[in-house]
């Protein structure tokens, strides 16, 4: 499993950090990962054949018509060192940017979240350990 992951964490190729969001990764690059001004956090522009590669899948935030709650589902989520819990977000096409969450329970599948980003908001549901190894260049 771990020579799987870093074996794709390797393909992504991820550049070094810059300064301001690029529109695309160069060619020949994967990936691009950019700061995200004002945070700690990166914004992750990914071509067209890595997005295909490491097989993202993306899913929609929800409201539960019964409690009202916040609701994500569990495959999106991912839990850090520290025990912190995240979504990668989807917000443009090929763009991705981890935002914090807050798991109130788990429902089956189903995350019911106390916050996190807006009903309707993409997430990846499949791929997102991946983008996190892009992220933090673990691949290399």
């Amino acid at each position: 499993m771990v020579g799987t992951l870093l074996t794709v964490f390797t393909a992504l190729g991820v550049a070094g950090c810059g300064q301001a969001p690029a529109a695309a990764p160069p060619e020949g690059d994967p990936a691009v990962v950019a700061a995200v001004p004002g945070t700690d956090l990166h914004r992750l522009t990914l071509t067209e054949h890595a997005i295909e590669r490491v097989g993202i899948a993306t899913a929609k935030t929800a409201v539960d018509p019964r409690s009202g709650k916040l609701t994500v589902p569990y495959a999106a989520i991912l839990y850090d060192s520290t025990g912190n819990t995240w979504v990668y977000t989807n917000p443009q096409p090929r763009v991705y940017i981890r935002q914090s969450i807050t798991v109130q329970r788990i429902n089956g599948d189903v995350a019911v979240l106390t916050d996190g980003p807006r009903a309707g908001t993409v997430v990846v549901t499949t791929g997102a350990a991946e983008l996190l190894g892009a992220e933090f260049d673990t691949g290399e």
